[in-house]
Order: C-alpha cells, then structure tokens, then sequence
C-alpha cells in the first residue's frame, strides 16, 4: 500500500507502507486480548509491540500521540490505539485499532454481568466477589502511589493533588472542575515558564531508531476545514442522535435517558484516565442515580481489571444493572444489555471523535510547553481524585455503616469505626502486602483474594 508522507520541510512524497490493513487488524487484536491491568498496562503492551517489536513509530512519536490522548476526556489506552491505527491507515485503521482494543471487554463484561445479575446473591458467588473487592481496594492504593511517583515531582504539584482530594473528599468539589481548573493553572504557569509544571513525561524515552514512518507526516494527516467540519457532522451525528431519539421515545425520567445523557456528560467531563473516571462514576451512580452499591461498583471494578480491554469498560456493568433493575417494557436481561450496549456507545463513539477531528492539528505541534504544563497539573489533580477513590472504596469496604457528615460546606461520608469488617480488613491488607511488599502480579493477587473469600463462605465465616 502506498501513502503520501510530507517532510518537515513541507514538501509532500510518496513512500511505501509496508504494514497491510489485514496484518494490523492482527496486531490490534493481539495488542486488545494481552491489555489486563489498566492504562498503565495497556500503554506498556502496545509500546512493547508497536514500538519495539514492530517498529512502526519512533518513540518520540508514539509519546507525542499519547501525550495528547493523556489530554483528552475518556480511556487513554483506547484512544491512543485508535490514533496510530489512524496514522498508519486512515480512518478505517482507526476503527479496527480502537474497535478491537474494547471488543474482548465489551464481551467479557457482558458475560459477567448477565452471571452477576443471576447468580451475585447466591452464597458461594458473592464469597467471590466479597474476596474480589479486598483485591481492588489493594490495587486502587496502589495505582495512587503509581501515579504519585510519576506525576508529584514537585513541592506545587504535591500541594495539587492535597487540595485536588480535600475538595472533592471533603467538599464534594466536581471532578470536572477540579480537573480543568487543574489545567488551567498548569497551562498558565507553563506559559510563564514556571519550572514546576514541565511534564513528568511517560519513562525516558530512548533515542529514536529506525521505524516505519518515522517524524514523516502523511498526507491524510494534513489539516483541513472541510476535514474537520465532515468528521464533527459524521461523529456527532453517530453520538448525539440516537441520544436524542432515546429522550424523544423515553421521556427524560427513563433509565435508558439516565443512561445516555449521563455517559455521555461522562464522556466529555471525565479528564485524567481510568482510576479518574471511576471517582467521578462512583460518586454520581451511586450516590446520584443509586443504581448500584458501593460494594457492586467494586466488583465492576474487579471485573474490569480481570479482563482484557480498558479498566473503563466497567461503565458496561453499571449500565447493565441500572437498566436491569428498571427495566420497563422490557425483560430484565434485555434492558440490562440494551442498557450496557447504550453506556458503552455513548462512552467511546465521542472517543473516535476525539481522535479523528484533533489529531490532524496534534501532529502539527512537536513540543508545546503550555499543553505540557497543562498535562502535568492534570497528573497531580488526578492523584487527589484516585486517593479520593482509594478512601471512598476502603470506607465502603472494610466497614458495614457510614454516617454523613453535612455543614459549614463539607459533604462526605465517615465510617462507624465500631462497624468494621474484620474480615474483608484482613483480606485488603493481605492483599497490600502482597503487591507493595513481594510485588505479587495483579492477576495473582485477585485470584489469591477470590479464592480467600470462597474459603471464607465454606468455613461459615462470612
């Protein structure tokens, strides 16, 4: 397959793309089936093959594309397969790298759960999941401290991420504003050359070899007005219309309504990646929407973790069980897959959007040192909101009761110390130990804490 590519000197030549369309649907679905763990994970796994194995982008290249999806609201991981497989293939590319990466999480959640809905109550499966939440509380603790090492390199960014929790813990601050006031901030002092707000960065990147395309720009990734005004018109139409035609024949107070309009505020809101994204759903669907539990927004969660595809797709499951308990006209597995299908869509259509209007632009700014800014002070909100997480699922987890505190502008909940779960706190801080102190994998330590719980249930503990 031949392409166009334009040098850094604006001149625009013909090269030879190697990579067929069929082979990269291959790789992609390589890269989606071994993507466990979250965005970290997944970024390292599509580094791995894209970068070092396959050799299609430089580093520099494959940093620069993330950097911007780290910008964006919604799953980097899924965003940034979508933007090489749109560098390399045009548009289509762009629909199987980033279709693929979520296909083996949309199936699997599914099938989980229509298992959960069925069978959650009966004794032996919620052993599982009482095991399940201890591991996810373990692992949350653990991503904070991931993305603190990264992201707090300095005395200001330290003193984000404490004002980024104590506003949304103690004062219910919305994720959104704490986010964009985040990068406000980072973009102005960036822009002042405020040397506390450059970029962690990603690991340091090894000098760039050879690679399929190189710093070349290829023609379809030339900027255009009509471009961008035909992909907004195609992507907004694909997102938003069947959003309309749901209220239209639903009626604002359904739950499918709830669904769409709800994922779809998510999906443009929902800045600085996975463990983000959750704070802001737990909090809303929960305790807005009561749709689920505390305790089933952790085994969602355990569910998103165990399979492949981004740690996102646990919207899946809260989508799924909000339409499964209204489920209206409908029978209740229906409405629960419609209602999961739904949440899903509305998540990751504005995705490709996402990508396909801005990307063309991206690939015109090398190194700007605002945006730079920007996404450094994201970094440091964002480690507030995931230890935000990380407290929400301990107190929901480890003890029975919580009293809500509510005054003086505070609005959280407190844990009835005398309610402790002895329990789910011995299986939660097992698991700590596990990861921080012998590094057990993640894979390991949630089955260890699964098989905890059953045998807990079989010995009559729980």
């Amino acid at each position: 397959m031949s392409i166009q590519i334009q040098t850094a000197t604006g001149k625009t030549s013909t090269g030879e793309h190697s990579v067929s369309l069929a082979e990269a649907s291959r790789v992609w679905a390589r890269v989606a089936l071994l993507s466990f763990g979250g965005p970290a994970g997944q970024i390292a796994v599509m580094h791995r093959i894209i970068v070092d194995e396959k050799k299609w982008l430089p580093e520099s290249r494959f940093l620069h594309a993330l950097n911007y999806c780290m910008l964006l609201p919604g799953p980097e991981g899924q965003q940034l397969a979508t933007y090489i497989g749109w560098l390399m293939h045009r548009t289509l590319g762009g629909l199987i790298a980033g279709g693929l990466f979520i296909l083996p999480g949309v199936v699997s959640i599914m099938a989980l759960s229509v298992i959960y809905a069925l069978w959650g109550n009966l004794g032996i499966v919620g052993a599982l999941f009482f095991g399940l939440k201890a591991a996810v509380l373990a692992i949350v603790i653990e991503a904070v401290v991931r993305i603190g090492k990264r992201g707090l390199k300095s005395q200001a960014m330290r003193l984000l991420a404490a004002i980024s929790f104590i506003a949304i813990f103690f004062f219910a601050v919305p994720f959104p504003v704490i986010v964009l006031a985040a990068a406000m901030i980072g973009y102005i002092e960036a822009a002042r050359g405020n040397p506390a707000f450059v970029a962690a960065g990603h690991g340091a990147a090894h000098e760039d070899g050879e690679s399929l395309l190189g710093n070349l720009t290829p023609a379809h990734a030339l900027p255009s007005m009509e471009r961008a005004l035909r992909v907004s018109a195609i992507w907004l139409a694909l997102w938003l219309v069947p959003v309309a035609a749901i209220l239209l024949m639903a009626g604002p107070d359904d739950v499918f309504s709830h669904i769409a309009v709800f994922f779809s505020k998510m999906a443009v809101v929902t800045f600085g990646g996975a463990y983000a994204v959750l704070a802001y759903v737990a909090q809303q669907a929960v305790e807005h929407y009561h749709w689920l539990t505390p305790a089933e927004m952790l085994n969602g969660l355990g569910m998103a973790e165990t399979t492949p595809g981004p740690l996102i797709m646990v919207l899946q499951f809260v989508g799924f069980l909000a339409a499964f308990r209204a489920p209206g006209e409908f029978s209740p597995l229906v409405a629960g897959a419609l209602g999961g299908l739904l949440a899903t869509w509305v998540t990751f259509t504005p995705c490709f959007l996402w990508i396909f209007l801005g990307a063309p632009y991206i690939e015109r700014v090398r190194a700007n040192k605002a945006l730079s800014g920007a996404l450094a002070a994201i970094t440091a909100a964002v480690v507030g909101v995931v230890l935000n997480l990380a407290v929400w699922f301990a107190i929901h987890t480890i003890f029975r009761k919580t009293v809500s505190v509510v005054g003086y502008g505070l609005s959280f909940d407190a844990p009835v110390l005398a309610s402790v779960d002895v329990w789910s706190l011995v299986l939660s801080v097992g698991a700590a130990i596990a990861i921080f102190r012998f590094r057990v994998g993640m894979l390991q330590t949630l089955t260890a804490c699964c098989l905890g719980g059953m045998g807990l249930f079989l010995a009559g503990a729980i």
